[in-house]
């Protein structure tokens, strides 16, 4: 006989593709209605019109049918709540859906004194989480206190640049405690999936981690919260500047010109949504031969140029240095492993460059009518 226990046993190895966890597991299955040997599934979505739907029916579909006696299957699809939104993304990582997550995240108050600053790029391969990395460490060594989120989601890499793999703590009220290393607090996927996991997500979930990482993670009093975006302008880009509307911009790029090109793209984001530009980054600016003199890898001028077109400062010109990538590879960012070096030192004239602007930006913004 076809019963109910058989059929939800049969779905719990069907998995959301996004979340990789089993839909049971997740409570996407609602009800099971059999008739005879007809069986009918309802299952909730975590987002309405999930772009992944049909594969989820189709698999539905296929594990019932594989069930002796069951003749014919229909699948109902619904949407999720909020709160079935949440408590199944805290099933997916492992941990209890937070207590506080119906009320707006501290950092995104307007009254928090936080500083927010993302970290973009127009495209891949200019070390912009390399520079937001080191920028974090310099800033802890200047005097503020740091965090740092990584929602480079495809691509993250703060964890390993770190040298954290640890699974995330919870607190007394079941948040994520963040990581704490050389004086920055983190928060990065790689606490939640393996480094070599390829996370795979469409625009909904993105937007639902972000709001995870704000909302959910226990984070110390700041002065400063650096973002590292994924490059380009996608979803999450576009979330930042939308819904984090304290959120203030720095654009990092190489010198040569298609980078600065794309760079532009980043920032035409940014000023469409109202989101103030603090400056521009170059990084792998020079290669600083043994003689002394710079040798210009990618060009140079790229930087200036971009800031100028911009109307913003360059904050500052990172040479290209081996130690950098071998910091990064071992998880011992410069600015702490050879703080004397000439990339470490760039580092921290941004970081206070950096500060000053932002700064700059807060007393222009009190006087504001």
């Amino acid at each position: 006989m076809i019963n109910e226990v058989a059929v939800r046993e049969a779905l719990r190895q069907v998995e959301d593709p996004e979340l990789r966890k089993s839909i049971v597991d997740l409570n996407m299955v609602r009800q099971i209605r059999i008739d005879q040997g007809r069986v009918d599934v309802e299952v909730a979505l975590t987002v309405q019109g999930c772009p992944l739907h049909q594969r989820i029916a189709d698999d539905v579909r296929a594990a019932v049918l594989a069930l002796p006696e069951v003749e014919s299957v229909a699948v109902h699809l619904d949407s999720m709540s909020e709160a079935e939104r949440r408590e199944a993304f805290a099933r997916a990582w492992g941990r209890p859906p937070a207590a506080s997550a119906e009320s707006e995240p501290a950092l995104l108050s307007p009254e928090s004194p936080t500083a927010i600053v993302a970290v973009a790029s127009g495209k891949g391969g200019v070390g912009k989480s390399t520079v937001t990395a080191n920028l974090a460490v310099a800033l802890a060594r200047l005097g503020s206190r740091v965090g740092l989120m990584d929602l480079d989601i495809y691509g993250f890499s703060q964890g390993r640049m770190f040298g954290q793999r640890e699974k995330p703590r919870l607190t007394a009220d079941q948040r994520i405690a963040p990581w704490h290393a050389y004086g920055v607090d983190l928060v990065s996927m790689s606490m939640f999936v393996p480094e070599d996991q390829a996370i795979i997500w469409r625009g909904p979930m993105l937007g639902k981690a972000m709001q995870q990482f704000f909302a959910d993670v226990a984070w110390p009093a700041l002065d400063f919260l650096l973002i590292d975006l994924p490059p380009g302008t996608g979803d999450v880009a576009l979330d930042i500047a939308q819904r984090v509307r304290r959120a203030q911009l720095v654009l990092v790029t190489t010198p040569q010109a298609v980078s600065t090109h794309v760079a532009r793209r980043a920032a035409e984001v940014a000023q469409r949504a109202e989101q103030p530009i603090l400056g521009v980054i170059e990084n792998m600016s020079w290669v600083t031969c043994p003689h002394g003199d710079r040798l210009p890898v990618f060009g140079q001028g790229g930087g200036q140029a971009l800031a100028e077109a911009l109307g913003v400062p360059l904050l500052g010109q990172v040479p290209l240095e081996p130690a950098v990538r071998q910091g990064g590879d071992e998880g011992r960012p410069i600015v702490d492993a050879a703080p004397d070096s000439e990339a470490a030192q760039a580092f921290l004239h941004i970081a206070t460059q950096l500060r000053t602007a932002v700064w700059a930006q807060a007393s222009e913004a009190s006087t504001r009518p």
